[in-house]
């Protein structure tokens, strides 16, 4: 099932770039929690926190529960997805987090990985075939307790010009895709032989130059004189 982490979050109190600017001159991400109704939350978070989540990868489909540390330094937990991640054009660097505020009985609509069974034993990819992947991840409505992992397909049987599709799926956990009909997930495509490049056609043979007599020194050629006449 999904995984549950947990990140501290400062409260802020105001709002807008101003507000956002001086946050990070003082080393933190500002971030927002939105959703079920409810006021938006203003918070500020570790930068790195931030990158630990992101460096993790899959972060779209972790459950977070943001503890937000008040003026007051009691705290109050909110239970969130990730939405959004902002980044410096140049640096790379982490501007703002939108998380989504989860509300009771809710479905969150979420992406979830899929990974690939017995690829060693695939007849087709044994055969030179290549696996293509249409979606390395799967968009889905789930229930926020029940929102999966991961999802399985299993390539044992897969043979080369095969396609795997959302009904090859082990397990969907009771989830919902947002597309609906079976959709590919992957193919199993033929192997690419390379043509060979035909041979380069021989140079033609140049053609034979024609020697000219060589010009009399000192001007044109004399003519030839006509025959005398006889008498």
């Amino acid at each position: 099932m999904v995984q549950t982490i947990r990140i501290e979050a400062e409260a802020r109190g105001r709002a807008g770039k101003g507000a956002a600017r001086a946050t990070r001159r003082e080393g933190l991400v500002p971030a927002v929690i939105y959703g079920a109704k409810q006021e938006a939350t203003l918070i500020a978070l570790d930068p790195r926190d931030v990158m630990k989540e992101l460096n993790k990868g899959g972060w779209q489909g972790h459950l977070y529960e943001v503890a937000v540390k008040g003026a007051n330094g009691a705290a109050t937990t909110e239970r969130t997805l990730m939405r959004d991640v902002q980044f410096h054009p140049v640096t790379d660097r982490p501007l703002h987090v939108d998380f989504q505020r989860l509300a009771a009985g809710q479905k969150i609509r979420v992406k979830v990985v899929v990974t690939f069974l017995n690829e060693a034993t695939s007849p087709g990819l044994k055969a030179g075939g290549v696996l293509n992947l249409v979606r390395r991840d799967i968009e889905v409505f789930a229930d926020p307790d029940a929102v999966p992992g991961g999802f399985e397909i299993d390539l044992g049987e897969a043979g080369i010009g095969d396609s795997l599709r959302w009904s090859a799926v082990k397990d969907s956990f009771g989830t919902k895709p947002i597309v609906d009909r079976d959709f590919v997930v992957a193919t199993i495509a033929a192997p690419t032989v390379a043509e060979e490049a035909p041979a380069a056609a021989a140079p033609a043979a140049p053609e034979a130059t024609k020697q000219k007599a060589p010009a009399a020194k000192g001007g044109a050629a004399p003519a030839a004189k006509a025959p005398a006449k006889k008498k």
